[in-house]
């Protein structure tokens, strides 16, 4: 069946997804209760396993969740903030549909031709929103949101030195959406362990790379035992059992093999003539004596452990155990790949190899011995690494299996986080050259097509639209974001602002001085951006008793292009790695405020709307957090004193415990604008509930 597809409808599915992932948001989340069609029982708050574990039939839904779960493989975070975000977006364009609709049905416009024109419509605010991703809000990023933004990494190091508090941190507040509150300090804890025993001096995003490739190896998940029985062991465990093994002491060297090492009658594509039973066993003889040869040479070299990634023949396991070999068979691909990486150990073709050379591709091994947990064997390796990864294996235990696999997921996750984190997020986007006024902007094209325009709305009927944004007792329904009504409405209760630069946080933190840092006025955000072909900011540190938060420096680069109607710059710049906010909607407020003040700037009221709607959806994250908050801690009180702290130059105050990523938040923000771009390109919804059959020709090949 066939139905034309609308925002409303895409709302309707929106809606029944935010309703699943809002209630264990944040870290007064709960759990949900899902039941799979296999009987199974899913009991989480792990966003993206709860979308995973749905059985969807609607096709808008399937694309959501489709992009939400390409977005956690690359990201490894963010699956209920970018539905909650999405369907705030959503509700907004419903909003200016419904206005729409009104004024349409006064004429006389038929319905497909108001269809077509809806159409028309939405696939050019699609294109608006691409436009608003890659100018403006690059151009936010970097001239306003990069001012607030701290580091994780030490400012007393000039590399990227991880600091413990700051790791412990950004960990906590990842793992309390994800994991019971039971267990997840205890499982940040052990994430953070596991890093600071990985790492050396050297480390960079290489480790947290090499760990997310190859995870599944450097993890084993035990059931049968509580979760606080997980650990971190010193080498590489190996999910298999020796197929010899013999003790060994001292220096203990490893060999790898691809093939089996008893040499065969004959090779590919050749033939062996045996004429009697006496040449059969000439031939068998010569085998067993070359096996025994190679076997021999091994031991020579003091080999005491041989990996395979075949099966070997029994001839092979015999002359091991007689050798005091210790062999291992049947080792993946993978498993193989991070031995490589981990000692840059290639494997070697042994039976073409002489019994008088060396044999120069083996790596010494610290110990070789088995590894048992619960009723299941294992291999513990001591591997000697040659790279900037220190090799160690999480033991993750849980009562069942389904929790152990929870706790993997959520790990997994933070590797992925991690590793964003570790690189250099570019930014790209387009100004105008400074005006009279030494002013700059991103720049805006105009539309001279009226099919392509708006609905003509004015701001005050976007914000009245988002009529839930801020309620409470004491402070008006509708709250329109301007630096009168702010400065009107802010009660007296509001909570104390920390001192400038400083976020409020546990007992283990302490704020600065208000020397510290300088917080640039509202009027010059805009204004100097084309000083400098070359700007950097300085380094400024931010020091607590436990941790070290560092202000970083912001680097672009301006190329001048010439236009014959207006000169126009290119601007490259970054946000460096590491760079993270304090959790509970802070970047959020940060970006609604700052868009909301371009938006003033804006002469288009096409490019207002987009920026004015993205601004409000962006509040949806903050107000579910502290949907269960009172007082102070309440959703309106922490929006109006972080607005008032923007604009009296002081520091925002968070009332949660935790730093998350800025360069996640900027993906995730990117994520769902592509993903409502393609909502709003779509025409026609087909739903298909079961495959078209195949037409198979039934012709013989005499027919033929």
């Amino acid at each position: 069946m066939a139905v034309p597809a609308s925002v409303k409808t895409a709302l309707r599915v929106a809606q029944v997804l935010e309703s699943i992932v809002s209630r264990c948001l944040g870290p007064d989340g709960r759990q949900v209760l899902c039941t799979k069609p296999t009987g199974e029982v899913l009991l989480s708050r792990d966003g993206g396993r709860l979308l995973a574990a749905l059985h969807l039939e609607h096709p808008i839904a399937r694309m959501i969740v489709a992009c939400v779960s390409s977005h956690l493989k690359q990201t490894g975070d963010g699956a209920k903030t970018f539905i909650i975000f999405l369907c705030h977006l959503l509700r907004g364009l419903h909003a200016i549909t419904g206005k729409e609709k009104d004024s349409l049905s006064i004429g006389t416009m038929q319905t497909l031709e108001r269809h077509w024109k809806n159409s028309c419509q939405w696939k050019f605010i699609s294109q608006a929103l691409l436009t608003f991703q890659t100018q403006i809000l690059d151009y936010t990023m970097d001239h306003c949101l990069s001012k607030h933004f701290l580091s994780i990494f030490s400012s007393s190091a000039k590399d990227k030195t991880l600091c413990g508090g700051s790791l412990e941190l950004l960990l906590g507040a990842y793992f309390c959406g994800r994991v019971g509150r039971n267990n997840h300090k205890f499982i940040s804890k052990l994430m953070c362990d596991y890093f600071f025993k990985c790492m050396t001096y050297e480390s960079g995003v290489e480790l947290f790379e090499l760990v997310d490739d190859c995870f599944v190896e450097l993890n084993v998940g035990v059931t049968g035992l509580p979760v606080s029985d997980s650990r971190i062991v010193d080498g590489l465990v190996l999910h298999r059992d020796f197929s010899v093994y013999c003790p060994a002491e001292g220096d203990i060297r490893m060999v790898i093999v691809k093939e089996i090492i008893q040499p065969l009658f004959s090779t590919s594509r050749s033939e062996f003539m045996l004429n009697s039973e006496a040449q059969f066993q000439t031939s068998q003889f010569w085998i067993i004596e070359k096996t025994k040869a190679i076997m021999t040479q091994l031991h020579s070299q003091n080999v005491k452990l041989l990996l395979s990634s075949v099966k070997q023949p029994d001839l092979v396991i015999y002359y091991a155990r007689v050798s005091g070999i210790s062999v291992v068979e049947c080792l993946s691909s993978e498993e193989i790949s991070l031995i490589w990486r981990i000692i840059g150990l290639t494997p070697c073709e042994l039976p073409q190899t002489s019994s008088q050379c060396e044999i120069s591709n083996t790596a010494l091994v610290k110990f070789c011995k088995p590894l048992i947990l619960r009723s299941k064997r294992y291999i513990h390796l001591g591997l000697i690494s040659t790279c900037t990864f220190i090799p160690h294996s999480i033991v993750l235990c849980g009562p069942v299996l389904g929790l152990v696999e929870q706790h993997e997921s959520a790990l997994h996750g933070a590797l992925k986080m991690l590793r964003q984190l570790y690189i250099d997020l570019d930014l790209n986007y387009v100004i105008q050259a400074s005006d009279q006024n030494g002013r700059s902007n991103p720049l805006t094209y105009k539309n001279s097509q009226k099919s392509n325009q708006l609905p003509e709305i004015s701001n005050d009927s976007i914000f009245r639209s988002y009529q839930d944004v801020v309620k409470t007792k004491d402070v008006c329904e509708n709250l329109v974001v301007s630096d009168v009504e702010l400065e009107a409405n802010i009660p007296c209760s509001i909570p104390e602002v920390a001192p400038r630069d400083t976020f409020q946080t546990n007992k283990a933190q302490r704020c600065l001085s208000p020397e510290k840092n300088k917080i640039m006025d509202d009027s010059e955000l805009f204004a100097n951006s084309t000083d400098k072909s070359t700007t950097e900011n300085t380094r400024i540190e931010i020091s607590y008793e436990n941790l070290q938060v560092t202000e970083i420096p912001r680097k672009g680069n301006l190329l001048p292009l010439r236009s014959k109607s207006l000169d126009i710059c290119y601007h490259s710049s970054s946000v460096p790695a590491g760079c993270v906010l304090p959790v509970g909607g802070s970047f959020e407020i940060l970006l609604h405020y700052y868009l909301l003040n371009y938006a003033k700037k804006c002469q288009q009221s096409e490019e207002t709307i987009v920026i004015t709607l993205i601004a409000n959806a962006l509040l949806s994250i903050p107000q579910t957090l502290y949907k269960s908050k009172k007082g102070n801690n309440s959703f309106p009180q922490i929006y109006l004193s972080s607005i008032h702290a923007l604009q009296t130059h002081q520091p925002m105050v968070s009332s949660q415990v935790g730093l998350e990523s800025v360069t996640g938040k900027y993906q995730l923000l990117t994520s769902v604008l592509q993903c409502l771009a393609k909502i709003l390109t779509i025409d026609l919804i087909i739903s298909v509930r079961r495959q078209p059959q195949k037409n198979c020709d039934q012709d013989s090949e005499d027919e033929l």
